[in-house]
């Protein structure tokens, strides 16, 4: 065993110590799948969740390789189902279905997506092989528009329903809450930003974080200081105030992340703190934060 794959075991650990038992994934994540799958043998099927996607695959570095065909998702839901050592998937995640992610060839792949392969992925759930179909994707009216053509179960939104970023509130959380479509918030940390603070190194989905974004960040400090609140409490808790998120995703690299994410989880953060985030106009008057 390598000392990653060490880290990522004794990271596991503490996720299963702390009573954490929902578990994502995707092919795209290197070797996620498999140490995932070495970590979950022998333990209870019914005593964990796990999440994957289909959709993208892993490229070479600086490209991206997308395959939205039935033949192409039969085949990574194979793969993954053989990685993980499962015998069904509890989530499985349609992955960056997006105009800009796919740029000219999106609506190709929203026509082949919705087509053939939802009947196959629909086919699927039916027969019990995933439990529950979804989107994994960061723009929220995208999002709107597949869920609007197909009955998807839930969704992932990556980094638009934060301290930073709350565009999922105006359409998609509320159309989600209204037809019981859950929500799962991922990114709560943009990636570092909400962690680290304004620094001069920050770094804010996966760049180097820019000057207006910096600017919110201090303002949110301020306030933060105020209370006596730290900001990544703030980040993670956020999002769970909103009735149609039911889980917020978060990732770890070492036991050490995992108590320190719970402990933010767990750490008290008072009304005042939110209604002035409300009134300086860091948060929308509509922001549910209680």
């Amino acid at each position: 065993m390598t000392g990653d794959e060490r880290q990522t075991a004794q990271m596991l650990d503490a996720c299963w110590n702390a009573g954490l038992s929902y578990y994502d994934t995707a092919p795209l994540y290197g070797e996620s799948e498999s140490r995932l799958g070495r970590f979950l043998m022998g333990r209870a099927r019914e005593s964990f969740v796990v999440s994957t996607k289909v959709g993208r695959m892993p490229a070479p570095s600086g490209r991206r390789h997308f395959d939205f065909s039935r033949e192409a998702i039969a085949t990574s839901v194979r793969r993954s189902l053989d990685r993980l050592g499962i015998g069904y998937i509890d989530v499985l995640l349609v992955h960056d279905l997006t105009p800009d992610m796919l740029g000219g060839s999106f609506d190709a792949c929203r026509r082949e997506l919705l087509g053939s392969t939802f009947e196959y992925l629909a086919a699927l759930r039916r027969d019990g092989i995933v439990r529950t179909l979804g989107l994994a994707l960061y723009n929220p009216a995208t999002a709107v528009e597949l869920l609007a053509e197909a009955a998807f179960d839930c969704v992932m939104i990556a980094g638009s329903y934060s301290l930073l970023n709350q565009e999922a509130l105006a359409v998609l959380l509320p159309y989600c809450l209204d037809r019981g479509i859950g929500v799962l918030s991922a990114s709560p940390f943009h990636t570092g930003l909400l962690v680290t603070g304004a620094t001069d190194d920050a770094r804010f989905n996966y760049q180097q974080a820019g000057g207006p974004v910096l600017d919110k960040v201090r303002r949110i400090e301020s306030v933060c200081s105020r209370h006596s609140v730290t900001l990544p409490a703030a980040a993670i808790q956020f999002p769970l105030f909103h009735p149609a998120v039911t889980s917020v995703v978060v990732g770890h690299q070492t036991p050490r992340e995992v108590k320190t994410n719970l402990g933010w989880l767990q750490d008290p953060i008072p009304a005042a703190f939110w209604n002035d985030l409300i009134d300086e106009g860091l948060l929308p008057a509509g922001a549910p934060v209680a």
